[in-house]
This record gives C-alpha cells, sequence and structure tokens, in this order.
C-alpha cells in the first residue's frame, strides 16, 4: 500500500509521530511517501533507505496528514481532484475534519491496511475569476470555501450576488463566504451561517457582518453557478481566499465565479462516530453539562 504524508512542521510532536509511523510501516505493508518538506526531519536508520517524495510515488492509495484541518485541507487541494482518499490525524486543537490522534494512530493505520474505514465523499468547490471581457482564470479546487473580503482592517466590500444568471441583491458587508456543507462548519457559521450535512448537495453562501438586516445567509443547490462581483467604487483592494489558506486579488471590472467541481474529495473516517457526535464533542454543540442538576 503507498501511503502519501502531509505534515505541519510547527507542531513540536511531529517528529516522534513520523518516527512511529515510519517503524509501524514496513509491519504494515505500507510504503510511505513524505512531501519534500517533511525530508528534513524525517527519521533517519543505518539499514533504512531515505523514502521517496511524494511527488514521485507511483500511485497513492491513501494521503495520511499529520496536523490540523488547515493540513488536510492543504492535501485536498494538493490532490487537485484525484480520487485518492485522506486520513486526518489531528495534532492540533479541534481537528474537525480529521479522524484520529497521535494517541490512536496504530489503531488507525491498522483499519486502513485492513480496509475497515468509512469513506466520505465531500463536495468540493471550483472557483475561477472571470474578466470583462469573458476571460477566465482558473482558481485551486476548495472544499471549505471562497472568500471574498477586503484588504486592511475592517473595510467594506459592496458587490453583487448572482445565482445562475439571476440576480440576488447587493451586498454591503465585510465579506461574502461561498461554502460547501464540509466549510459550513468553518468561517460560515462563524458569520452566522447554518449547519449543513456533509451528505447534502448544496453550497451555502452567507455574508460577513452584513450592513442590513434584511441580508440571510443562503443554502443553494449544489448544481447553482454563483457569481459574486465587487461594484465601484469599492472594486480596489478586493481580495479572495481559498479555505483560508491562499489566495488572489480581484482587478476592477473582474468577479468570481464559483461552481461545484466534478470530483469530490474521500475523507476516511475511522470508528463509528456520528457527524453530531464531532459536533458535540469537539465544538460543544448543544452542551448543556453546565446545568445539570448537581
Amino acid at each position: 500500500m503507498n501511503v502519501g504524508v502531509v505534515g505541519n512542521p510547527n507542531y513540536r510532536d511531529l517528529p516522534s509521530l513520523l518516527a512511529r509511523l515510519a517503524q509501524a510501516a514496513p509491519r504494515l505493508g505500507i510504503t510511505l511517501f513524505p512531501e519534500t518538506s517533511l525530508q528534513q526531519i524525517w527519521p533517519s536508520a543505518p539499514s533504512t533507505p531515505a523514502p521517496q517524495p511524494l511527488g514521485k510515488a507511483p500511485r497513492l492509495d491513501c494521503v495520511l496528514t499529520l496536523g490540523g484541518d488547515g493540513t488536510l485541507l492543504r492535501a485536498a487541494r494538493t490532490l487537485n481532484g484525484a480520487r485518492t482518499p485522506i486520513l486526518g490525524v489531528n495534532l492540533g486543537r479541534v481537528g474537525f475534519l480529521t479522524t484520529a490522534s497521535a494517541q490512536t494512530l496504530d489503531g488507525a493505520l491498522d483499519a486502513l491496511v485492513r480496509g475497515a474505514c468509512i469513506t466520505e465523499e465531500r463536495l468540493t468547490l471550483v472557483p475561477s475569476i472571470v474578466s470583462k471581457d469573458g476571460t477566465t482564470r482558473p482558481e485551486p479546487v476548495v472544499l471549505n470555501d471562497v472568500v471574498v473580503h477586503k484588504s486592511g482592517v475592517a473595510r467594506v466590500v459592496h458587490i453583487r450576488l448572482t445565482l445562475d444568471g439571476e440576480e440576488v441583491g447587493q451586498y454591503s458587508a465585510d465579506g461574502i463566504v461561498v461554502a460547501t456543507p464540509t466549510g459550513s462548519t468553518a468561517y460560515s457559521l462563524s458569520a452566522g451561517g447554518p449547519i449543513v450535512l456533509p451528505g447534502v448537495s448544496a453550497i451555502v453562501v452567507t455574508a460577513i457582518c452584513p450592513h442590513t438586516l434584511a441580508v440571510r445567509p443562503l443554502v443553494v443547490p449544489a448544481t447553482t453557478a454563483v457569481s459574486v462581483e465587487p461594484l465601484p467604487p469599492w472594486t480596489e483592494e478586493v481580495l479572495v481566499s481559498f479555505d483560508g489558506q491562499v489566495g488572489t486579488k480581484v482587478q476592477p471590472g473582474e468577479r468570481l465565479l464559483v461552481r461545484q467541481a466534478d470530483h469530490p474529495v474521500l475523507l476516511l473516517r475511522v470508528g463509528s462516530e456520528g457527524f453530531f457526535a464531532r459536533l458535540r464533542r469537539k465544538l460543544q454543540w448543544g452542551d448543556l453539562s453546565d446545568r445539570e442538576p448537581k
């Protein structure tokens, strides 16, 4: 089994976890292909040759991410539509998208080899920037969200929102989030958007701090083409962020177009914990334990 390894070196526990992983891999019949940035801290042994980098893997059966949700999102973007499942190991605080931890790594690897993991298909979005003349500039596929906002501190953006060619209206807000169901529990949720179950085929559009009470989040079919056009005189220094990790500028006269991507991201899950159980455990959803009678 060929397994790619993507990790965040900022976590101090990563070197020891890589050592455990490298030790367990031969016993489980796993060949590891770490990303280039991990090779500097990869454990070495006199009798063990250095592993081949991720980019030289002949075919990956899985990608293992070691970090938080950001590491998993980066791995999904790197796969760029390839149907390679991702198994996330959380080294951070929340890790809502991950399924294992440093303490449960061995069991997760065993489940992976035995084929005992549950595969979840997660809808992804493909954004592009469209110029005045209709020229399209493709951007990275996202698993969580695409966000339009201004550079600087607390600056307002005025935009026109269009769905499948029909104008919804003009928004004045700090920005706007176009999210997948997976991303509905991220930035969109913080901005007041709804929680959408991962299996729902939908896109969530949530304004960030809208300057009118009449603006509310929208849930639209996943087949909808979402267009966000900055309006003058607020077209300077407009930015678009992809999964909160990379971004680009939108020039005056350009607009953002977001559609459903052709291929979902495949997430592997270990154990029987359901979506709402994760909400309660990791986001304290509906937690009334402080109100229980003593």
